[in-house]
């Protein structure tokens, strides 16, 4: 298995004992549903693990787990074992689900926030 990457973190983590539920007037909107963000975190580091997944993605193991299968469902990931884990594959040749963008592939999401090696 190859080295495992360092994986890039896209939120700030919440501290345990502070209420990770902002104020309306707080609360913040991104351009990548969890989804999108699971599917980047998968891309950039096939064997990553559930946990380190939604550590990342700032979601719960569960939420994780779920995206994961709906990743899987709608044929954007495979699942494979190797050993004790499960090592991800992605569709880049899926194309987007909604009409607006059913032109494009997942893979050109993935260019552009997967660093190459």
């Amino acid at each position: 298995m190859a080295a495992q990457q360092a994986i890039v973190r896209h939120h700030k983590p919440v501290p345990k004992d502070k209420n990770p539920a902002p104020q309306d007037e707080e609360r913040h909107w991104t351009l990548l549903t969890n989804h999108g963000r699971i599917l980047l975190l998968i891309a950039q580091t096939p064997e990553v693990r559930i946990r380190d997944l939604a550590d990342a993605a700032g979601v719960t193991e569960r939420t994780a787990q779920a995206i994961v299968s709906h990743l899987e469902e709608a044929g954007y990931i495979q699942r494979s074992r190797e050993g004790r884990r499960n090592v991800y594959t992605v569709n880049r040749g899926q194309p987007f689900r909604h009409p607006a963008e059913s032109g494009h592939r997942v893979g050109e999401l993935i260019d552009l926030f997967v660093p190459h090696e």
